[in-house]
C-alpha cells in the first residue's frame, strides 16, 4: 500500500506541474538575471514551485534541460527571423537585419550564454544531442542561403556561391558573437556590426 500511494502522490504532482515551457521560460530567466551558473535544478524547482526530482523525471540530466532551455528559446528566435524574412525590402535590407538579429545584444546575453554552455558540453553529447544541436544551427544556414541566393538572383548581389558564402558568414558571425558574449574588449556590439558591414559590402557586391 505504501507503494501505490507513493505512486499516487507523484502522478499527482505531475499533473499539477506547470506546463514544460512555463519551465523553460522560468529557466531563461534565471540565466538572464542571475546567470548560468545560478541555474541548478533545485533553484529552478523553487522557482516553478516542482522538486528537483520532478524536474530530473522531466529532463533526465541538466545537459538535456540546457538543451531543451536552448531549443525553446530558438523556436522563438526562430519566428522572428521568419518574421525578419518575410517582410518587403531588400535582399541586403533583411541581411542586414538577420545580422542583428543574430549578434549578442552584449556581454552576458543570455541566449548566447546558453549556446556557449551548450557547445562546451556537446563533447560529451550523445548523437541524439548532436543532432538536435545541428538541426537549429541548420534552420540558421538554410534561411541565409535562401537569402543570399535571392539576392543574387535580383543582381543584388554579385555571382556568389550562396551556400559557401553562407557558411563562411556564420562562422564570422559565431567568432564575433562569442567575444561579444563574453565582454572582450574592442569587440563590442557596434564594432562587430561595422566589420560585419564591411565583409558584406566586399563579398557581396555586384558587378558594376
Amino acid at each position: 500500500m505504501a507503494g501505490v500511494g507513493a505512486g499516487a502522490g507523484r502522478a499527482r504532482a505531475r499533473k499539477n506541474a506547470p506546463p514544460r515551457e512555463d519551465v523553460l521560460a522560468a529557466a531563461m530567466e534565471m540565466i538572464a538575471e542571475r546567470g548560468l551558473e545560478k541555474l541548478t535544478m533545485a533553484a529552478l524547482g523553487r522557482e516553478v514551485g516542482m522538486s528537483s526530482g520532478h524536474l530530473l523525471y522531466y529532463f533526465r540530466t541538466k545537459d538535456e534541460l540546457l538543451l531543451r532551455t536552448l531549443e525553446w528559446s530558438e523556436g522563438r528566435l526562430g519566428a522572428e527571423r521568419g518574421r525578419l524574412l518575410a517582410r518587403p525590402g531588400t535582399a541586403r535590407a533583411r541581411l542586414d537585419a538577420y545580422v542583428d538579429l543574430y549578434v549578442p545584444d552584449g556581454p552576458g546575453d543570455p541566449h548566447w550564454t546558453l549556446w556557449l554552455e551548450v557547445w562546451n558540453r556537446s563533447l560529451n553529447a550523445d548523437e541524439d544531442g548532436r543532432d538536435r544541436q545541428a538541426a537549429i544551427e541548420g534552420a540558421w544556414h538554410r534561411d541565409l542561403v535562401a537569402l543570399i541566393a535571392e539576392g543574387v538572383s535580383r543582381g543584388e548581389f554579385g555571382p556568389v556561391d550562396p551556400d559557401r558564402t553562407a557558411a563562411r558568414l556564420r562562422a564570422l558571425l559565431d567568432g564575433f558573437a562569442i567575444h561579444v558574449a563574453i565582454g572582450l574588449r574592442g569587440t563590442g556590439r557596434e564594432q562587430v556590426l561595422a566589420h560585419v558591414r564591411e565583409f558584406l559590402d566586399a563579398t557581396l557586391a555586384a558587378d558594376a
